[in-house]
């Protein structure tokens, strides 16, 4: 009976979990029922013979969960002769039991699931080291070749061994316990310990430590934790610097050879370098970030700059405005310290002295060649780069100090220059502002500050610095003073952060290592950080130059991609304004268009060798006697001719071209062939070349013709060579033939009619216009052009009776014409008697000569027989003919120095002049000129920054 009760309640349990388990409609099948249930004494069974009313029950459904309890169940009664009045909790407990199981295998399953995916993500973000192996020298992995592994493996003692050293532990655990039991409360040994100690704790008095002293134990461990880290940084920085010392002095030996990616800094420096030169002025095109350092006079701005280097790169000097002008700092990691300006290829070795100090004087040297004449502040930039290991990416631009007063020496506008200048850098929206504050003087005496809260007045984009903070603990009394500046409390300017550094005792030969340790050493100590006025943080140039390169490269971030679209835009215009004013041109630059220029006037230049030796020759001898043609006339013609006989005319024209010869002729005949060849070389560079001529290199070639000239010498041995040559040729007096006596005539004629030609035209300006001229021109003469014109009158009649009359006057024949011209009612002045005579017997004597001449032209005949019985003698017609001949040589000997030395000497002064050019692109500026050169070089510039900005952003991208 007891065996079917129990079959009795176990069916019941089984079909309430049929319809109630796991909350499934249905029923189960019978397989999946309880153990019991599935007996052989299941009422329920199919294969059971006694078949027995299906029986109901009524019970609440629980979850697994639930922390309620178990309620008893109640069973219908059973109507075939037994009753069963107990509930059948223990199965019930162990289905529960079975849904939490089940619980508890698929949260391990998954959270199994989760730490492998976990670990593969963790795995894909560990970077593939093995492109870096050739960072570890070869010999550690060639380790085991010189070192025997396994030999030393069977040298160290076995497990066993090394088990019969070790203490036995279980002996310490026991002593240990005795121990534990001994010091329990209440045990027998501790009472008699207690009290055989007479130094017991329940003596002492208790002492309370304050939560003030806990903050200054905390704050202090605090800052020796993070002293202690910074060394340990920089030991490691220092020997990660030796070593790559040494994989780059393997490099050089040629066992690797690969090509250094361009850092990211360097690449952001040079757009800033390309925006520079694209906009001096750094208007709103310009809103790319730098670190601005901005300070007063004297305040630590250098300093703080150099700490940041790690360097003492700057000239110093005691009190005196040593930054004159912007210098632009780009800050990057690299292997060696070393420093380089943009525009040179030296490289400074920061870590030695001598290399330190050729940089300082160099940095002197451009800041002075920058400023210029009367002023003493320039706002053009120095570019410098500096690399080293453990240096903060970042680009800084360090400003001349702020000043209150114009001192002696400096120029009156230098206090608005420096405050332009500064202003012109603070403006940026993006640029970041290091104001820096001397800690040592009042902060009420500060300018900068102003200054900086007018450019930032929310001081989104300020970092504060407060230097020579040990001065100001040692002079302050108040030290809540300086945690109120620290906190920006005494100033209107807001800030995003504040920092107080200590850039050394003062002595400008401290070296960076020295005042970082005082540096270190006085923080370590300071009452400052000890009372909590300032954080851990905030202190050290270290911390400075972090929290600075963290909010350049985040200022970088937001601002570069807007700034390349901007760039973008103004692309877009250029090129259609370009499209627009000059659609067949090309875009050529400044310097684009200098090259063109430049191979067009060598073009023009070897022009010259190409002009004929007779276009050389006629213009010689016309351009040199058009130069002596006057002294030939007046020095040696007219001399001899008013001799009496031939034998005297010879004579003094011997004498006379001697004397001309020996001082003044080569010399003339020098300079004649010099201006023949500007001239020449003028009219090749200035000739229009039709449709191709540019008039935009008009300017370009004059500059360089004159500077060309400018430069160019003739050989000094010239005039000594054609000397000698010009006096043979005048010492010839024998004409060979008849054609050349005729060419003499000729020349003489050309010579005497020009001669009388002038002066007609004086005698004209001296008297006044004719009766002809003023009839039909109503002119009139003056009241001198009267008397001059008696007095021509008076002296024509004169010669009219005496034509053989001598060049010069007589006292006794000027006092006749004065006399005669003061009975007509003229006044005249012996002077004015004189000059019209000049005038008057000139042109008396040229028509005499011309007659002569005219009468020589069948003298060639009595020439040969040197006029021997003959009343013509033509000397004068060999006189021209010796000066014509000598005109010949001298221009074929000229020709020849030309051609064969001056035209190659002034090509190559062109080619130097041109170079030169090249080189000083403010010339270039100066006579390349124009909107079509300004547009263009604009679409440079912009094209350029365009493309680096878009390899920045790039590169910054592949960084994140």
């Amino acid at each position: 009976m007891w065996r079917l009760r129990r079959v009795a309640v176990a069916c019941e349990v089984c079909q309430s979990l049929v319809k109630h388990s796991s909350g499934m409609k249905g029923s189960l099948s019978l397989q999946k029922l309880h153990l019991v249930s599935r007996s052989i004494y299941h009422s329920h069974h199919p294969t059971l013979k006694l078949q027995r009313p299906q029986f109901r029950t009524s019970f609440q459904q629980f979850s697994s969960l639930t922390n309620l309890p178990l309620r008893k169940l109640k069973l219908s009664p059973i109507k075939y002769g037994y009753q069963p009045r107990r509930n059948f909790w223990p199965a019930r407990l162990a289905a529960r039991l079975l849904k939490l199981r089940y619980l508890i295998l698929g949260s391990a399953v998954g959270g199994g699931y989760t730490a492998k995916k976990t670990f593969d993500q963790w795995k894909d973000m560990i970077p593939d080291l093995s492109d870096y192996k050739w960072i570890v020298p070869d010999i550690v992995w060639e380790i085991d070749e010189y070192i025997d592994l396994e030999k030393i493996r069977k040298a160290l003692p076995n497990s066993e061994d090394l088990a019969k050293l070790a203490p036995d532990f279980d002996k310490i655990v026991e002593s240990l316990s005795l121990l534990k039991d001994f010091f329990t409360t209440g045990s027998p040994g501790e009472t008699a310990f207690r009290a055989t100690d007479p130094g017991s704790e329940s003596d002492k008095p208790y002492r309370k430590v304050s939560d003030k002293e806990k903050i200054d134990q905390l704050q202090e461990e605090l800052l020796h934790t993070q002293l202690k880290y910074q060394r340990i940084l920089e030991r490691l920085e220092k020997e990660n610097k030796e070593l790559r010392k040494l994989v780059l002095q393997k490099d050089d030996k040629g066992i690797h050879h690969r090509k250094l990616k361009k850092s990211l800094i360097d690449m952001y420096s040079e757009v800033l370098d390309v925006l520079s030169d694209y906009d001096a002025s750094y208007n709103t095109q310009d809103h790319l970030p730098r670190v601005v350092v901005v300070g007063d006079q004297s305040a630590g701005k250098t300093s703080v700059l150099e700490m940041i280097a790690q360097a003492r790169i700057f000239p110093r000097g005691s009190g005196e405005m040593m930054t004159r002008s912007p210098v632009k700092v780009t800050l990057s990691e690299g292997p060696h310290h070393v420093a380089l300006f943009k525009d040179s290829s030296r490289e400074f070795d920061l870590t030695k002295e001598e290399d330190l100090a050729a940089l300082r004087h160099e940095i002197e040297l451009r800041m002075r060649k920058n400023v210029k004449e009367g002023c003493t502040v320039s706002p053009e930039t120095i570019s410098l780069n500096v690399k080293g290991p453990g240096l903060q990416r970042m680009v800084l631009v360090d400003l001349p100090g702020v000043i209150n007063t114009v001192t002696s020496g400096m120029a009156p506008d230098t206090k608005e220059t420096i405050f332009s200048i500064s202003k012109a850098y603070m403006q940026n929206p993006n640029a970041i502002i290091l104001c820096i504050q001397d800690g040592s003087v009042d902060a009420e005496r500060s300018i900068v500050t102003d200054l900086v809260s007018q450019m930032d007045p929310h001081g989104r984009r300020t970092i504060f610095v407060l230097t020579k903070v040990d001065l100001a603990e040692k002079n302050v009394t108040s030290p809540s003073r300086i945690q109120q500046i620290i906190e920006g409390k005494l100033f209107p300017m807001k800030a995003l952060g504040y920092f107080a550094v200590v850039t050394g005792k003062g002595n400008s030969s401290e070296s960076i290592e020295a005042i970082r340790e005082y540096e270190e050493e006085f923080f370590q100590n300071s009452k400052l950080l000890k009372t909590s006025m300032l954080k851990a943080h905030q202190v050290t140039t270290r911390n400075l130059s972090l929290a600075v390169s963290d909010c350049f490269w985040k200022m970088v971030r937001e601002s570069v991609e807007q700034q390349a679209d901007s760039f973008k835009a103004t692309r877009f215009n250029l090129e259609t304004e370009w499209k627009n004013n000059y659609p067949r041109l090309r875009e050529l630059d400044r310097n684009e268009l200098f090259e063109k220029a430049k191979n067009e006037i060598l073009d023009e230049v070897i022009s010259l060798s190409q002009v004929t030796p007779k276009h050389w020759e006629e213009i010689l001898q016309q351009s040199l006697w058009e130069r002596v043609s006057t002294h030939v006339i007046e020095n040696i013609y007219l001399p001899a001719a008013q001799t009496m006989n031939s034998g005297t005319f010879n004579t003094t024209v011997d004498i006379k071209l001697k004397q001309w010869t020996d001082k003044q002729l080569p010399n003339k005949a020098v300079e004649v062939a010099w201006e023949t060849l500007q001239e020449e070389f003028s009219r090749f560079m200035t000739e229009p070349k039709g449709k191709e001529h540019d008039d935009i290199f008009d300017k370009l070639k004059e500059a360089v013709k004159e500077e060309s000239v400018k430069r160019h010498k003739w050989n000094d041995f010239a005039e000594d060579s054609l000397r000698v040559i010009q006096h043979n040729a005048l010492e010839d007096r024998s004409i060979s033939d008849k054609q050349q006596w005729d060419a003499a005539i000729y020349f003489m004629e050309e010579a005497l009619q020009a001669r009388l030609k002038d002066t007609e035209n004086a005698i004209e300006n001296m008297v006044g216009p004719d009766w002809k001229k003023r009839w039909l021109y109503w002119k009139n003469r003056t009241q001198e052009q009267f008397v001059h014109n008696e007095t021509k009158n008076e002296l024509e009649k004169m010669l009219k009776c005496n034509e053989e009359h001598p060049a010069y006057l007589a006292s006794d024949e000027i006092t006749t014409v004065r006399k005669n011209l003061e009975s007509r009612g003229v006044e005249v002045d012996p002077s004015l008697i004189k000059d019209t005579w000049h005038q008057v017997y000139r042109r008396h004597f040229l028509k005499t000569a011309l007659t002569h001449c005219n009468l020589c032209r069948r003298g060639f005949y009595y020439y040969q027989r040197h006029f021997v019985d003959s009343e013509l003698e033509c000397n004068d017609v060999v006189l021209f003919w010796r000066i014509q001949r000598m005109l010949a040589i001298t221009a074929n000997t000229l020709r020849q120095q030309l051609t064969n030395t001056e035209v190659r000497r002034l090509e190559k002064n062109v080619k130097e002049v041109l170079e030169d050019f090249a080189e000083d692109s403010e010339k270039k500026v100066k006579l390349l000129t124009g909107k079509r050169v300004q547009l263009a070089e604009d679409l440079k510039k912009v094209r350029e920054i365009q493309e680096k900005l878009d390899a920045f952003i790039e590169a910054l991208h592949q960084e994140k």
